[in-house]
């Protein structure tokens, strides 16, 4: 497995990082405990080290299983959990912090991060400030080794950046959705913030396994994801068609080979979900690609007729 370095610090992380959103259940449908156990045991065993989540995640389920699920190999692992935009005053920081902690058995977190800006989803705006000094405190209790943030604007970044350490931005970001490449990427690159790109396969259409005529189960947030809607859906359709013949030629899936485009610059992990052991080990073998020039410039040239038609918003979903 490569690993990458977390910001300015000496944590290691798996350049595929497992996500588990969907671990949760909440906006998901026919998730499995037991399965998501096996998917997170599959993974470590796998090579992955690394583990994303979040307190919203059903309200801590998420973090309840993966906690059991990592038992007593918590010293093999590199957790990462987030604060959601409701609770970024300091004494909400701490409180949210501690009921992680609870949550996923451990004494401390390798990464803490700020799931969304202040004042996203009509949560009461905090000052960066007041949530800067709570995690700095955490820090400080060793807590939490790590500060990082997700979903915040080029501009946001760069303001929470002058307040304290942050080694990393969370950003949606996939071959089909590249906002992030606008400024963002190269000062992160340049001032060594790790970007850990969440939903590198697109929430699932960039493994292919989507038709014409797919339709999302009823509580499934994928239905509102902007590349599953009408003006979009058919142009990724067409660009799946095109890259397909060349996993085909290196004898791997499309998911792999979208995540292997994620990792093949610096600085960059790719957060992937999985339901079950076998999408565990599929992910982890997408770290074992090797993709040339040829074929970064050939993916690039295939994604554009999809991101030349979404607009500046960088979120990715019709809420």
């Amino acid at each position: 497995m490569q690993t990458r370095m977390l910001g300015k610090t000496d944590i290691q992380l798996s350049a595929i990082i497992m996500g588990t959103w969907q671990t949760g259940k909440s906006m998901w449908t026919g998730i499995d405990d037991a399965q998501s156990e096996k998917a997170i045991q599959a993974a470590m065993d796998a090579g992955i080290t690394t583990f994303d989540t979040a307190e919203v995640y059903g309200n801590g389920h998420s973090e309840r299983v993966l906690g059991k699920a990592i038992g007593k190999r918590r010293d093999q692992v590199t957790l990462l959990s987030k604060v959601f935009s409701n609770h970024l005053a300091y004494d909400q920081v701490i409180a949210a912090c501690n009921r992680s902690l609870k949550n996923l058995g451990t004494d401390y977190l390798d990464l803490y991060q700020i799931h969304w800006p202040p004042g996203s989803f009509g949560a009461k705006p905090v000052p960066m400030q007041e949530t800067m000094k709570a995690l700095t405190d955490l820090k400080d209790q060793g807590k939490i080794r790590a500060i990082g943030v997700s979903n915040f604007s080029f501009d946001q970044l760069k303001d929470i950046c002058a307040l304290g350490p942050v080694e990393s931005l969370q950003p949606p970001y996939s071959l089909f959705w590249r906002h992030v490449e606008t400024d963002t990427l190269a000062w992160c690159q340049s001032n060594q913030v790790t970007v850990l790109a969440y939903s590198p396969m697109a929430q699932g259409l960039l493994t292919g396994k989507f038709g014409p005529d797919h339709r999302f189960q009823k509580g499934d947030h994928r239905s509102t994801n902007r590349l599953f809607q009408s003006d979009l859906y058919p142009l990724a359709l067409k660009a799946l068609d095109e890259l397909r013949p060349m996993a085909e030629e290196k004898g791997i899936t499309l998911a792999q080979l979208a995540l292997a485009w994620m990792i093949a610059r610096p600085g960059i992990c790719a957060i992937a979900g999985a339901r079950n052991a076998d999408q565990s080990v599929g992910n982890a073998k997408a770290a074992t690609v090797h993709l040339s020039e040829a074929d970064l410039k050939a993916m690039d040239r295939i994604s554009r007729p999809v991101n030349d038609l979404i607009d500046d918003n960088p979120v990715q979903w019709k809420w």
